[in-house]
């Protein structure tokens, strides 16, 4: 199983982090030793004193497939779930200062924090997914897919260009404004927008 991420993907979100808007998608990559699932609690590493949460929309590859053509594109995605891609700033400014690749600051274990899925079928929109996260209680970042810059079609046909999609592989499709920091103590929970309402799908107390 691959765990595939895409980087800036919310102009907003490039904008808050003085970042310039990317003219293709920016992709990289986590171990599969990043996942944290069922709502484990995830431990503040030590190496770093700038954990900042950063909430996404997950796709599940539901079939094998290279060099996808946009009109089939929606036949690789069956499920989608709620991400957390936590990121270690700190270090991730030395490497781009440095011109070094992120995976310290971006595929350390429990980076990647994942909810259970949700067919496709039972979102309120798929073309406009709604989602959101609260730490300790405040709402902090309120997505819609609509703002991606690019879409899940997309990324979809952009990443087997390179890599081959097989089944059971996730894409992390970009985070909205509103990332920020993590503290020893902190609560975040996830909220996907379903056809019955606001599902809380993820929970993840900071250790």
């Amino acid at each position: 199983m691959k765990i595939i991420c895409i980087g800036r993907n919310y102009r907003e979100h490039a904008k808050e982090l003085n970042n310039p808007i990317p003219t293709e998608p920016m992709v990289f990559m986590k171990p599969s030793s990043a996942l944290l699932l069922d709502n484990k609690p995830f431990y503040h590493p030590e190496f770093s004193k700038n954990i900042h949460y950063e909430l996404e929309i997950v796709l599940k590859i539901s079939k094998n497939g290279r060099h996808i053509q946009p009109e089939f594109a929606h036949k690789y995605v069956d499920q989608v779930a709620l991400g957390i891609d936590f990121t270690a700033r700190d270090l991730q400014e030395k490497c781009k200062k440095n011109g070094h690749p992120w995976e310290i600051a971006k595929g350390f274990d429990g980076s990647a924090v994942l909810s259970p899925f949700v067919p496709i079928q039972d979102i309120q929109n798929i073309d406009n997914i709604e989602f959101y996260l609260e730490k300790n209680g405040t709402r902090v970042q309120h997505g819609f897919t609509k703002d991606l810059i690019f879409s899940f079609t997309d990324l979809i046909v952009y990443v087997s260009q390179f890599f081959t999609l097989n089944q059971g592989d996730i894409i992390y499709t970009g985070t909205p404004e509103g990332v920020g920091p993590v503290a020893i103590g902190d609560v975040l929970n996830g909220y996907l927008v379903t056809q019955r309402g606001a599902a809380h799908l993820l929970s993840c107390e900071v250790k």
